[in-house]
């Protein structure tokens, strides 16, 4: 548990990726007691009405997604507060946040104009004249 703890502290930015809070939720739905630990950040999420009572670890939290888990009586805490209360990880939960969520990942994958391509080209805007003309829909000539 340590080993995976300190390989995810030294991992890059890109691959601490956000969790949010409905995540965070569904995910330890039946695992009431344990502690959800995140090597990354919480975030909120405004679609959760009800956010149920848990114990959650993370790097940090947005001011917003401490203040509901808090409300509904669970508890924030760091990684020096887990060492002590678990030192070998018994009674946790190890989760992470999807890395491939990001909007860069959009544009990465086969050329975008290629058949079968789902790749989103880098656009200067999302106007009627940028990219959307021909190879883009039927009445333009073709489409790809």
């Amino acid at each position: 548990f340590n080993k995976v703890i300190y390989k995810r502290l030294n991992m890059t930015r890109k691959n601490k990726a956000p969790i949010s809070l409905q995540k965070l939720a569904s995910l330890m739905s039946g695992k009431e007691g344990k502690t959800a630990v995140v090597v990354g950040t919480v975030t909120d999420d405004k679609r959760l009405y009800e956010v149920p009572k848990m114990t959650v670890c993370a790097l940090r939290f947005t001011e917003t997604a401490r203040a509901s888990i808090v409300k509904a009586g669970g508890s924030c805490m760091t990684f020096d507060k887990l060492a002590l209360q678990s030192p070998l990880g018994k009674g946790t939960v190890l989760l992470r946040g999807a890395t491939k969520a990001r909007e860069t990942e959009r544009h990465f994958g086969k050329a975008p104009g290629v058949p079968h391509s789902t790749t989103a080209p880098h656009v200067r805007s999302k106007g009627r004249k940028f990219e959307k003309a021909r190879g883009r829909r039927r009445s333009r000539g073709y489409k790809v």
